[in-house]
């Protein structure tokens, strides 16, 4: 059965506008980091000292993807890691001089720029979208692939 309606169509054309969009602001937003690196340096950088926990709220990703984001992060220099002073199973993040020339230039990433968005909407249409997406995700066969960050390199 094909579908070829009008709201298929402005689907497929939204999906291709934020995917377009993401991957051009990912490259345009800086050269020495990823649109996702620079998110999370960012949000580093206005609270400084972040859990990877918090972090991962902040940028609203799953630990796991945040931990090797920011595993990446600092073995390039751009942030340190450090047990928490209150919790050692904890780590903190904290921007290093590096770290802060990396978003000094920097305009608003895709991922802030979406979340802002997303925080204009209703909560009523925040809860609707996240339901459609998920329901055409499982329809399309893709419920299974884990939400990394945008444009992220994983590890496997």
């Amino acid at each position: 059965m094909e579908i070829h309606d009008e709201s298929t169509a402005r689907s497929m054309n939204a999906l291709r506008s934020f995917v377009r969009a993401i991957g051009g602001l990912s490259r345009a937003s800086s050269k020495s980091v990823s649109g996702a690196q620079l998110f999370a340096l960012r949000q580093i950088a206005a609270t400084p000292g972040l859990t990877i926990g918090e972090l991962a709220a902040q940028t609203l990703a799953r630990q796991s993807s945040v931990s090797e984001l920011t595993a990446r992060l600092a073995d390039r220099g751009f942030i340190t890691r450090a047990a928490s002073a209150g919790d050692a199973r904890q780590v903190r993040v904290t921007l290093t001089a590096k770290g802060r020339r990396a978003i000094a230039d920097s305009r608003s990433t895709a991922q802030e720029r979406l979340i802002a968005g997303l925080e204009r909407l209703s909560k009523s249409q925040r809860k609707q979208l996240a339901e459609t997406l998920e329901a055409w995700l499982a329809a399309s066969g893709f419920a299974d692939v884990p939400p990394t960050m945008f444009f992220e390199r994983q590890e496997n």
